[in-house]
C-alpha cells in the first residue's frame, strides 16, 4: 500500500507530465484553472495536491480521467500537442497571406502601369495583424492579441499614410503635416494597453473568487466524508 508522500509524488509527477506534454507554463495553466502558480508549483513539487474539483478541472483540460493523475505512465492523447499545431496553424495561414501579397505584386509589376505596388505587402502585414487577432481571440492568447492589436493599429495607420502619399504624389499635390496620423495612433495604443490592465485587473478579482469557492467547496466535501 502506498503511503500519502508515494501518492502525492505520483500525483506531482503525473501533473508535470501532463502540463508539459499540453504545451502550458505553470503561469499559463494557473490562469485557465484560476488559480495561481504558486498553487501549481506547491503541487508539481508534491507538497499538496489539488482538491477533486481542481483535479476534474485539469482532466477535461487535458483529456484523461482523474485516475490517471495517480496511474502509471497514462498515455497522452495527441490532442495534448494543440499548442505546436496552433503555432504550425499560425505559421502556414501567415505564409499563405504572404504568397498570395508576393504573387500579387508580381502580377501587378509585370501587367499594369507602374506604380507604388510595394505597397501590397504593407497591406499583408494589416492583415497578418487581423490573422492574429482571430487565432489569439478563438485561442484565448492574450499575449498574441496585444502584438496582433498594436500590430494593426500602426500598420493600418502607415497604410493609410502611405496610400495618401502616394495619390498625391501622382497628382503632384502635398499636405503638409500629414505625418499627424501617426498621433491617433497613441490614443489607441494607450486605450489597448489600459484594456489589457484593467482586464488583467477583473481576472485577477475572478481568480480569487473562484479559489474561495473551490476551496468552500473542498471543505464542504470533507465535511461529508467525516460524517
Amino acid at each position: 500500500m502506498e503511503n500519502t508522500s508515494e501518492i502525492n509524488r505520483k500525483i506531482a509527477d503525473n501533473l508535470i507530465r501532463f502540463r508539459k506534454a499540453a504545451g502550458y507554463t505553470q503561469a499559463e495553466l494557473a490562469e485557465k484553472i484560476n488559480y495561481s502558480d504558486k498553487s501549481v508549483s506547491k503541487w508539481e513539487s508534491g507538497n499538496g495536491v489539488p482538491d477533486v474539483y481542481t483535479l476534474m478541472q485539469l482532466a477535461e483540460l487535458y483529456g484523461v480521467t482523474i485516475d490517471a493523475f495517480v496511474g502509471d505512465e497514462t498515455p497522452i492523447k495527441p490532442e495534448q500537442t494543440t499548442k505546436r499545431l496552433r503555432s504550425l496553424i499560425t505559421i502556414l495561414s501567415s505564409g499563405i497571406i504572404w504568397l498570395v501579397a508576393t504573387s500579387l505584386y508580381v502580377i501587378l509589376e509585370l501587367l499594369m502601369v507602374k506604380e507604388d505596388w510595394w505597397l501590397v505587402f504593407v497591406y499583408a502585414v494589416v492583415v497578418n495583424a487581423i490573422l492574429l487577432i482571430v487565432f489569439a481571440g478563438v485561442w484565448r492568447y492574450r499575449v498574441l492579441n496585444f502584438i496582433g492589436v498594436s500590430t494593426l493599429i500602426w500598420t493600418a495607420i502607415t497604410c493609410l499614410y502611405l496610400t495618401i502619399r502616394s495619390i498625391l504624389t501622382r497628382m503632384g499635390d502635398d499636405i503638409e503635416g500629414l505625418w499627424l496620423l501617426f498621433a491617433v495612433g497613441v490614443p489607441l495604443q494607450a486605450l489597448e494597453i489600459a484594456w489589457v490592465f484593467f482586464r488583467s485587473m477583473l481576472k485577477k478579482r475572478a481568480s480569487k473568487l473562484r479559489i474561495r469557492t473551490n476551496r468552500g467547496k473542498s471543505a464542504r466535501l470533507e465535511d461529508k466524508k467525516e460524517k
